[in-house]
């Protein structure tokens, strides 16, 4: 995975914890929201669908793209070919015919293979595909765990993060690591990993495909119609999107649109963080107005005490020609200004951001 892909995957996943922290404080703030909270979750399940895909879509970028209209030679398809005929006819030395794919290798439309004889000879053909990214086939018993028998590396990580995932085996203390159920403690002989470690220990675990594999029968009988045979096999070829995809990996502005779209509901949020407190304020001095004044002037006794730092006078205290005096309005203006800024830097810590 390169750093930008990389980095794409680290934001969507610090976007989706603050969406998580988002939904926490509107369910709160607003108990009726709960179309908001539908859409938080759609909009987390779209999100996760759009990253599969850019890994898609980042992996069938790494084969080299071949120049558009241009028939691809059938030596190109494969790796390597081996032919295997009768070894008790034609001897242990002379029975096989190999090739490989080199970096010098010219590519060519086919192969042609003589041997003499007079006999029907029964010949097996294996080809090995050229996979671009390289593909791997699994133990059997990772296989038939997670469904997959010869993918990518990146497609099999995904599968088995899906299972981790599934089956809830990420420690819910320890988020770095995973504790294995019996069927990992069998495979990866361990109680307990931790993810870093997976794609070494997944390492040992995969082998090479398995080759396609012809048997053919060469008749030499002149009676005998069916000397050629045809055999299909399913191939990759370049996607012809490739160059969309590519611009789609390389554009930034459906992110920054996002972005500008996750400004906003972080200001709406904000709003309705301001306009709850406001409501508050204003439904306790309705419903109890004198307990209200009491307990603010209570609060505004130990507040004044705090920023004067003075015993004061208790009996001249609770009468209300005390509140009367010049410094009162001072007071209260910075009694607010204080409780404004606990409130911002309140917001600022659950929201992760700064505001200015």
């Amino acid at each position: 995975m390169d750093l930008g892909l990389f980095w794409s995957s680290i934001s969507y996943v610090l976007m989706s914890l603050l969406g998580c922290v988002w939904s926490v404080q509107i369910r709160e703030l607003v108990p009726e929201s709960q179309a908001y909270m539908d859409l938080l979750a759609f909009e987390r399940k779209l999100d996760q669908t759009i990253m599969r895909k850019r890994l898609e879509i980042q992996e069938s970028m790494k084969k080299p793209l071949t120049p558009g209209k241009v028939k691809r030679k059938f030596s190109s398809f494969f790796k390597s070919l081996v032919i295997e005929l009768d070894k008790d006819l034609y001897g242990p030395d002379n029975h096989l015919v190999e090739w490989h794919r080199m970096p010098t290798t010219q590519e060519t439309d086919g192969f042609q293979v003589k041997r003499p004889g007079d006999v029907n000879v029964k010949c097996t053909l294996l080809l090995m595909l050229d996979h671009q990214p390289p593909q791997y086939k699994l133990d059997a018993r990772l296989a038939r765990l997670l469904g997959v028998h010869t993918q990518t590396r990146a497609n099999i990580m995904q599968a088995l993060w899906l299972y981790i995932k599934k089956n809830k085996m990420q420690d819910s203390h320890e988020k770095e690591y995973i504790n294995c159920n019996r069927y990992f403690k069998q495979i990866f002989n361990c109680l307990r990993m931790k993810f870093s470690a997976i794609p070494v220990k997944l390492a040992t675990l995969l082998q090479h495909p398995d080759p396609i594999i012809i048997n053919h029968m060469i008749s030499v009988d002149p009676s005998d119609q069916k000397k050629t045979a045809c055999y299909d096999i399913d191939v990759e070829v370049d996607d012809p999107l490739k160059s969309q995809m590519s611009n789609f990996l390389l554009s930034t502005t459906n992110q920054q649109e996002i972005a500008v779209l996750d400004v906003k509901i972080h200001d709406t949020i904000e709003s309705i963080n301001q306009l709850k407190t406001q409501r508050d304020f204003m439904l306790s001095f309705s419903n109890h107005p004198q307990e209200f004044i009491q307990d603010w002037i209570k609060s505004q006794w130990r507040d004044y005490k705090v920023m004067t730092d003075i015993i004061g006078n208790p009996e001249e205290e609770r009468r209300a020609e005390f509140y009367h005096e010049p410094w009162t309005q001072e007071g209260v203006g910075r009694f607010i200004f204080s409780k404004i800024q606990q409130r911002r830097q309140e917001l600022e810590q659950v929201l992760g951001i700064r505001i200015t």
